[in-house]
């Protein structure tokens, strides 16, 4: 099998994994990014993320907590294939010799290449994500934001194509979404691979056993949002603003409003779960794909 079906392959699986485990980590943080800024003397709709799962567990059941996974599931196989096998290809034009192992910096223009390129299939999917997971916190709030009831994944693609100027409709906050995707892909794929040789104690980490891996693969995806999350609450707000009413101009328009009415706490509303999630959920993308390129060959 060529490297790129082996990439398409363990992309795959890595992003089922990924998905399944992570989702209801995602939902309750995009809650709590989106819930509008409470009045003078009023308390917001969640307390925090504990408080989040609580309203949605008795408002919605269970599946409150996997809202929204229709779009991602529809396009994990792909988000996730493009991301690997982009990753993939630039491996092979940067090796001095096939098979050679990169170095740490290597991998880290590999992650910033595959970051451009999946920034144009994750923002049209995260914006019907968001919409879907964020309209209980919004509908009757006041705000205007989501005003329109959807009844699925489909339903928002058709109203945005309907109503938010077409295609250019289902790429609002393409430019944060960029600058989320490039920089936390190269930290993401640079610190997995920093540290897979630190514990194999050199370049050849094809010895690492599955424990090794998991460690690798959830430290890398807790620096994703230590080092890109404000980037992550600027692009959930401007995808769930009104499209007739918008609160922000822009993605830096929406990144003053948020420090001048919340403060620095406002840009890492949504932190806790969105850590709490990025670990196991990384951890089991990086597992899976490792072991199914492996059974591949």
């Amino acid at each position: 099998m060529a490297d790129v079906a082996k990439d398409l392959a363990s992309g795959t699986v890595g992003g089922a994994a990924q998905l399944i485990v992570g989702h209801p980590f995602d939902t309750i943080k995009v809650k709590l990014q989106s819930q509008p800024s409470p009045l003078p003397g009023q308390p917001p709709k969640y307390a925090g993320a504990m408080d989040a799962v609580r309203q949605t567990l008795a408002a919605e059941g269970p599946r409150g907590l996997y809202k929204g996974m229709g779009a991602p599931l529809a396009t994990v196989a792909a988000f996730n294939a493009l991301l690997f096998t982009v990753r993939g290809q630039m491996e092979a034009l940067l090796r001095s010799q096939p098979g050679a192992p990169l170095t740490v910096n290597q991998q880290i223009i590999c992650g910033a290449g595959a970051g451009v390129a999946v920034s144009f299939l994750a923002c049209p999917t995260e914006l019907i994500k968001c919409r879907l997971q964020a309209q209980s916190a919004l509908l009757g709030s006041g705000t205007g934001a989501v005003a329109v009831m959807y009844g699925g994944p489909l339903d928002v693609a058709k109203h945005v194509l309907r109503s938010e100027g077409g295609t250019r409709g289902l790429f609002k906050g393409l430019v944060p979404t960029l600058a989320r995707e490039v920089p936390g892909n190269a930290v993401m794929f640079g610190v997995y691979e920093a540290v897979k040789q630190f514990m194999a104690g050199g370049q050849d980490t094809s010895k690492l056993g599955r424990g090794s891996l998991i460690i690798a693969g959830g430290l890398a995806g807790a620096s994703v949002w230590l080092s890109v999350y404000p980037t992550d609450v600027v692009k959930s707000v401007i995808q769930v603003d009104d499209y007739k009413n918008p609160k922000f101009s822009g993605s830096i328009d929406a990144f003053r409003k948020i420090l001048a009415s919340e403060g620095v706490k406002g840009l890492y509303k949504g932190f806790g779960p969105a850590l709490a999630r990025s670990i196991p959920a990384n951890a089991a993308c990086f597992l899976a794909y490792e072991m199914t390129r492996s059974s591949l060959g």
